[in-house]
């Protein structure tokens, strides 16, 4: 079986889809294509099914992407460093949200640089970061849903709180105590400060706590939690944030946490590899360093 066809196939899978691939590998996609034809003729078998939108893999695909994607990233491995003793500088591509990443994921790796590890970071969300991947663009994902099928594995990483925070002076006008006899209805006088407009944090929050939906709509939507967090040290109204980005603020008395109920809401983080890449040391160095330091994360 021919190693490049191997190589095209895997990109495809990764990919899902013959374009993509095509991108990645420098091809064209009618030569993809006809590759994957090849490949499928040698097996007796089909390998993709073809959609409207990209291709999904049969299970006879999935089987031998499962054996084949570890041992040509290894190959790879060996072609991009070589076998020169001093060639042990890697770099390690690592996807995960932009808060997360910044605060605590980044600030745990850099010990690994005198190691001879350098990092690169991407920003994005759980699908963009599990689609980057898959199609060899990262090394490692941080994400909040753990992946699906044979060609991603996932740990799960850590937990995080969520707190529903205001300024000061919003939480005195509400008053102690008040929020936890009376209920949400207190708040629908407060702007609310968000990532999204759907308003994903508050809404997760009050379907946990409350078991209700919020009625308001954001007053100031920013996409990245620590504008959100300053927004609302600045009196534009209420949030919820997750604890590890708003605890010194607390602390500090910038911010005051409205209610502190029996079971706070939890979001679960994963570090999500490609199947079989944890065999190249410098991932599996990065994905052990997260794991240690997370265990003393709360």
């Amino acid at each position: 079986m021919d190693l490049a066809l191997l190589r095209t196939f895997v990109a495809v899978h990764r990919a899902g889809s013959f374009t993509r691939a095509a991108a990645l590998l420098g091809l064209s996609q009618p030569a993809v294509t006809s590759q994957i034809r090849t490949l499928e003729r040698q097996l007796g078998r089909p390998l993709f099914l073809r959609r409207a939108r990209g291709v999904t893999p049969t299970s006879i695909g999935d089987e031998l992407a499962h054996r084949a994607a570890p041992h040509l990233d290894a190959l790879a491995e060996i072609a991009e460093t070589g076998i020169d003793e001093e060639a042990g500088s890697r770099t390690l591509h690592l996807a995960g949200p932009p808060e997360f990443t910044a605060v605590r994921a980044l600030p745990a790796l850099t010990s690994l640089i005198p190691q001879g590890i350098a990092l690169r970071a991407s920003f994005g969300n759980t699908e963009e970061a599990l689609d980057g991947l898959g199609a060899g663009h990262h090394d490692l994902a941080i994400t909040t849903a753990r992946p699906r099928g044979e060609l991603l594995t996932a740990t799960a990483l850590c937990d995080e709180e969520h707190v529903l925070v205001a300024s000061p002076r919003w939480a005195a006008r509400i008053g102690p105590g008040t929020l936890r006899h009376r209920g949400p209805s207190v708040l629908k006088d407060l702007p609310v400060v968000e990532v999204h407009e759907s308003l994903p944090f508050v809404s997760r929050y009050w379907s946990t706590v409350f078991d209700a939906r919020p009625a308001e709509t954001g007053a100031v939507v920013a996409p990245d939690l620590r504008a959100v967090q300053q927004a609302v040290v600045a009196g534009a109204g209420l949030a919820v944030l997750p604890r590890y980005l708003c605890q010194d603020a607390l602390e500090r008395g910038e911010v005051v946490a409205l209610l502190d109920p029996p079971v706070p809401p939890l979001r679960t983080y994963f570090l999500a590899v490609r199947t079989g890449t944890l065999a190249l040391p410098h991932i599996a160095r990065a994905q052990e360093w997260l794991l240690r330091a997370a265990s003393d994360w709360s």
